[in-house]
């Protein structure tokens, strides 16, 4: 089978999928996000709502949508942050595109009293009659990917098959024509790829177009083309081979965020330059946001700007996770004021 379809049937599978029955975040499961680092994240993206409300002109009415939600924790920390403009959240309508039932209850649970949520299957259900302002960390590193490998006979599918001695293992599949960017490689060099991911840039871009609004991204990925094997899998904060426990832990993929604004944008919106997370929250405010919960904790100040250093340092998730924004065109998002 291609390298998508492992990817789908081990996060998807409605019996043995990852997704549907053990998804585990946090420090003591099997990986842990931003939201859960630090308040910080959230309450800077709350921020970030806010301000893009009022550069829609304070709609009445708005759809705040977050993808893959994981516990809830960010948006119940961007919601006490966004709350503090006046009539947003009036105006708001939380939404959340999220599969797993495991994880809308968790979902419920940290939203309770602050926010009666929508869900849905997918961003396609969304109406298109109100503007929408979207959420998404870490939501499109789990798009399924192709790959191909390139050996003596030129490029050849990369798949999942059977080995000698009947278990997983990596194969070769059809000739698959080489790209402009895959030019110059070695031979034994892996491509990626995703058609799942061109899909879901125009479907926002499809519903940002329609409706108005903005959709914010926050992954790890590239912000130029580029080579390589970014497939992996995480169980227990450890990576280990794809193959080795089908649905008992995370797979995902480094995103090619060029290819994905390039299809949201070929449905009519704008796209942003591509951030670095670390500049992106240190521009909106995350050091005096610490400083002054430092103020207000001083017993907990240390471990609140280590959690900081965690999110914006360079080493370690500041230039690694990227940044960008796709929205209606005339509409400057806060953050994207100038490239990066």
């Amino acid at each position: 089978m291609t390298v998508a379809r492992f990817m789908d049937l081990c996060l998807h599978d409605a019996e043995a999928g990852y997704y549907a029955t053990r998804p585990d975040l946090g420090e003591t499961g099997d990986f842990i996000t931003a939201p859960l680092v630090s308040q910080i994240f959230g309450e800077i993206l709350g921020a970030w709502v806010a301000q893009t409300w009022v550069g829609l002109g304070c709609p009445a009415r708005f759809r705040l949508i977050e993808l893959g939600p994981g516990l809830g924790v960010m948006l119940s920390d961007a919601l006490r942050a966004a709350r503090l403009a006046p009539g947003l959240m009036d105006a708001c309508e939380v939404w959340f595109v999220e599969t797993s039932e495991p994880l809308r209850r968790r979902q419920a649970q940290t939203l309770q009293g602050r926010a009666a949520p929508r869900w849905i299957d997918s961003l396609e259900a969304v109406p298109t009659d109100r503007p929408v302002i979207i959420l998404a960390n870490e939501f499109l590193d789990c798009l399924p990917i192709l790959q191909a490998t390139l050996t003596v006979g030129g490029w050849r599918e990369r798949r999942v098959g059977i080995s000698a001695d009947g278990g997983l293992a990596f194969v070769g599949g059809e000739p698959v024509a080489e790209r402009a960017d895959w030019t110059g490689a070695s031979s034994g060099a892996v491509a990626e790829w995703s058609p799942a991911l061109a899909d879901f840039g125009r479907t926002v871009g499809r519903l940002v177009g329609v409706a108005s609004g903005a959709a914010l991204f926050i992954d790890y990925g590239r912000a130029e083309p580029g080579l390589g094997d970014t497939l992996q899998a995480l169980r227990g904060h450890r990576k280990e081979s794809p193959l080795d426990r089908p649905g008992e832990a995370d797979l995902t993929a480094h995103v090619d965020f060029p290819a994905f604004l390039r299809a949201a944008a070929g449905a009519g919106v704008s796209a942003t330059a591509i951030r670095r997370q670390g500049a992106f929250l240190s521009e909106l405010g995350a050091l005096p946001r610490a400083a002054a919960l430092a103020r207000s904790r001083p017993d907990r100040a240390g471990l609140i700007f280590r959690q900081l250093d965690r999110l914006v340092s360079p080493e370690q998730m500041g230039d690694l996770f990227k940044v960008a924004a796709i929205h209606t065109p005339g509409l400057t998002p806060p953050g994207f004021e100038v490239a990066a």
